[in-house]
């Protein structure tokens, strides 16, 4: 695809930097007619094409995410990708793609990344070179200053999701069997706890998602997210944010006190949209005491390596790695692993189940795995996870 961030190419070298420069000194609103008079001012062509052209390259630097703005409301993209001026890549579900979107120089790509940083209350400067944020239109925005990141700045924007996916929508879609699809809604019917595990964008929210928007009507789902992102089509959610430290480096609110709130609100389902922290902790403690068909994403290369996941947050939160293990074995019922295939399609690739060793650790059974189409093969926790559906049932 080609896109670029210089509406009107071939406008005079220097001369967006010059009706830059004389309209910072007089601030107020950029309007065309302030335009016109900057370059005048500056001894540059006043035609009426150059006069809209240098409006709108400055209104895009200041409006939205820059030339950015036009990839992210493209469809089906979930990121945008910069790596300094040269480089812009977007990702459709397909993989990475180049664009022809570039900035005019390094100082663009950072005026940028300083004033989307600034709109959400954060400071991005030499001395805190790099944000973690949300924007107000739920777009994820990471950054990191050059030269701390090299060839320079570099931007990493997750787009929201705009479209709802219902189960159905991702068996049209591939990810999804018709049989893994029935698997999952006995699995809410019968109030499993679970966890869905996978790689960075293998799709575990999209699936988490889809999930939530199945459960009943009548349920109350509590989700705590420390970036929102969970959009279910379900009437009746509460959504819980976290909040970084503001600019004094106050006001923080983390995921794990979000948690513990939660717990207090009768949460018919709690949710934790990404368990990456001490919140594992408390997770697992509701989970262990009546909350029932409690559920959240975790970042694991397989439904294997859970166990040690968990751990390893559990001890860094101060529990000990006995105990991490005992809780995860009574308060999970499930992990539903997500991969994301080298075409860039992200499917449901296993459904395991926990199994305690002698020794007291856990390690994940299959239960069921499906392959590249769909089909499905059951594993040594076929059984186990029979019985959890029939008592649950029952």
């Amino acid at each position: 695809m080609s896109a670029t961030t210089d509406p009107a190419p071939g406008l005079p070298a220097g001369t967006l930097d010059a009706v830059r420069d004389r309209l910072a000194a007089h601030p107020g609103p950029v309007t065309p007619h302030r335009v016109a008079e900057a370059l005048r001012e500056a001894g540059r062509p006043v035609g009426d094409a150059t006069v809209l052209a240098v409006y709108e390259s400055l209104r895009r630097d200041i409006v939205g995410a820059g030339p950015l703005e036009p990839l992210l409301r493209l469809p089906d993209v979930t990121d945008v990708l910069v790596n300094g001026p040269e480089e812009v890549y977007l990702d459709r579900g397909r993989g990475l793609e180049r664009t022809g979107t570039t900035f005019p120089d390094e100082a663009a790509v950072r005026r940028l990344a300083q004033r989307l940083a600034a709109a959400a209350g954060r400071r991005l400067d030499d001395a805190a070179p790099h944000a973690d944020l949300r924007l107000a239109d739920g777009t994820r925005f990471h950054a990191v200053l050059a030269p701390v990141s090299r060839p320079g700045t570099a931007l990493s924007l997750r787009v929201p999701r705009r479209q709802h996916f219902s189960l159905a929508d991702l068996v049209a879609a591939g990810g999804l069997s018709r049989e893994g699809a029935r698997l999952l809604e006995a699995v809410l019917a019968a109030r499993l706890a679970f966890l869905v595990s996978g790689g960075t964008g293998s799709g575990k929210t999209t699936l988490l998602s889809a999930l939530l928007s199945a459960v009943p009507a009548t349920e109350r789902l509590v989700v705590v997210e420390d970036a929102s992102e969970l959009r279910p089509e379900h009437p009746h959610v509460v959504g819980l944010e976290g909040r970084p430290p503001n600019i004094e480096g106050a006001g923080a609110i983390d995921v794990r006190t979000l948690v513990r709130q939660a717990l207090r609100m009768r949460p018919d389902r709690l949710v934790v949209g990404e368990v990456r922290g001490a919140e594992v902790v408390d997770l697992l403690a509701a989970l262990n005491t009546g909350h029932e068909g409690g559920c959240g994403t975790l970042h694991a290369n397989s439904a294997a390596d859970v166990p040690a996941r968990v751990e390893a947050l559990a001890l860094a939160a101060g529990l000990d790695r006995a105990a991490a293990h005992s809780q995860l074995a009574s308060g999970v019922d499930l992990v539903l692993h997500v991969v994301r295939g080298r075409d860039g399609a992200r499917r449901l690739r296993e459904v395991a189940a926990p199994e305690r060793e002698p020794t007291g650790l856990v390690r994940m059974v299959t239960a069921v795995e499906f392959d590249s189409a769909g089909r499905s093969r059951t594993g040594p926790a076929a059984d186990r996870l029979d019985a959890l559906l029939d008592r649950r049932a029952g």
